[in-house]
């Protein structure tokens, strides 16, 4: 085989980016510290974490733990949307250096009167960033997921499009388990030309994990419920990824879940996925984190022949 230099070069809603990596949103971008780390380090591109109107302290501690033991590996986490508010993150998306790489910001307001004020004082700062409309957190005690409630996400995307003035968005995704939600919530999808793109997945909400020495529950808050992350999750993510990469066609899908290496990121590129994020290795490793991955999905490629993401990307075989 010839040798090979690939590259990880691609675009995004006609955005030039290095490389197709990137952060979750709620993991290493809560303060202005860690977007700069995230600016500075080798990812693609970077999202704040999702936002409420106000800011929230979120959930009593511990809200967060490394599962940590024999095979699988991942996390459980119950924060409730602890973030410095919405006018904080919007302040940053004025000052970002866009040169660098492309910014999503994440919004994830309680009610949808929240949303619409949050996209309307987008609307007016002219601010570079790519709106995402978080639709799947699982872990704010009394607040539904709205991307499980199809009659309330249609509504609140009717709402938001038309009050973003049809600029490009797009939403992030709580996990589908079943045929008939995927086709449902693509559907609804579909109705919008300027949701430009989905995330999925958020993680799996309200797995319980429980320590069997001091028989205990190991999160505070819900009782112990919280969202699972990690590699428990990849399966699950690898199929909304490539369900909504086949069911909407003309937006772009960004996965995230289990990726920890080179080959998690290619296995999501393969399912369709245009950009791939990190959580959960991320807040284990810290931003070094892209560096490495670059290089092992660098890797996978030349051994393989592949010159550009685009050689690979979204052509998964099926049996």
């Amino acid at each position: 085989m010839p040798n090979i230099t690939p590259s990880l070069a691609t675009t995004f809603l006609d955005l030039p980016l290095t490389n197709p990596l990137m952060n979750a949103s709620g993991v290493w971008c809560s303060v202005a510290s860690q977007l700069e780390a995230l600016l500075e380090s080798e990812s693609g591109a970077m999202v704040t974490k999702s936002c409420t109107l106000e800011p929230r302290d979120g959930n009593p501690e511990p809200r967060y733990r490394v599962l940590d033991g024999n095979k699988p590996w991942g996390s459980i986490n119950s924060m409730g949307l602890p973030n410095e508010g919405f006018p904080y993150y919007l302040r940053y998306t004025e000052r970002h250096d866009y040169e660098t790489k492309p910014l999503f910001i994440s919004i994830s307001g309680l009610t949808l009167d929240d949303n619409l004020a949050m996209v309307d004082s987008l609307k007016d700062a002219v601010t570079p960033a790519i709106l995402e409309v978080n639709l799947s957190c699982p872990n704010v005690p009394g607040k539904a997921q709205l991307g499980y409630d199809f009659d309330a996400m249609d509504t609140l995307l009717a709402e938001v499009t038309s009050g973003y003035g049809q600029r490009q968005l797009g939403v992030k995704l709580p996990p589908y388990f079943d045929i008939a939600h995927f086709d449902e919530a693509a559907a609804i999808l579909n109705r919008y030309p300027s949701v430009a793109f989905v995330t999925c997945i958020n993680s799996i909400g309200n797995a319980l994990a429980i320590d069997i020495n001091s028989e205990s529950v190991i999160i505070k808050p819900k009782d112990g419920f919280g969202g699972l992350g990690g590699d428990y999750v990849l399966p699950t993510a690898l199929a909304n990824v490539n369900a909504f990469f086949r069911r909407c066609p003309e937006k772009a899908v960004i996965g995230c879940g289990g990726v920890k290496s080179g080959q998690e990121a290619f296995l999501h590129l393969l399912a369709g996925a245009t950009l791939v994020q990190m959580g959960t290795a991320l807040y284990e490793e810290g931003p070094g984190i892209f560096a490495r991955v670059k290089a092992e999905l660098l890797s996978i490629m030349a051994q393989k022949g592949y010159e550009n993401l685009s050689d690979f990307q979204g052509k998964l075989k099926t049996l």
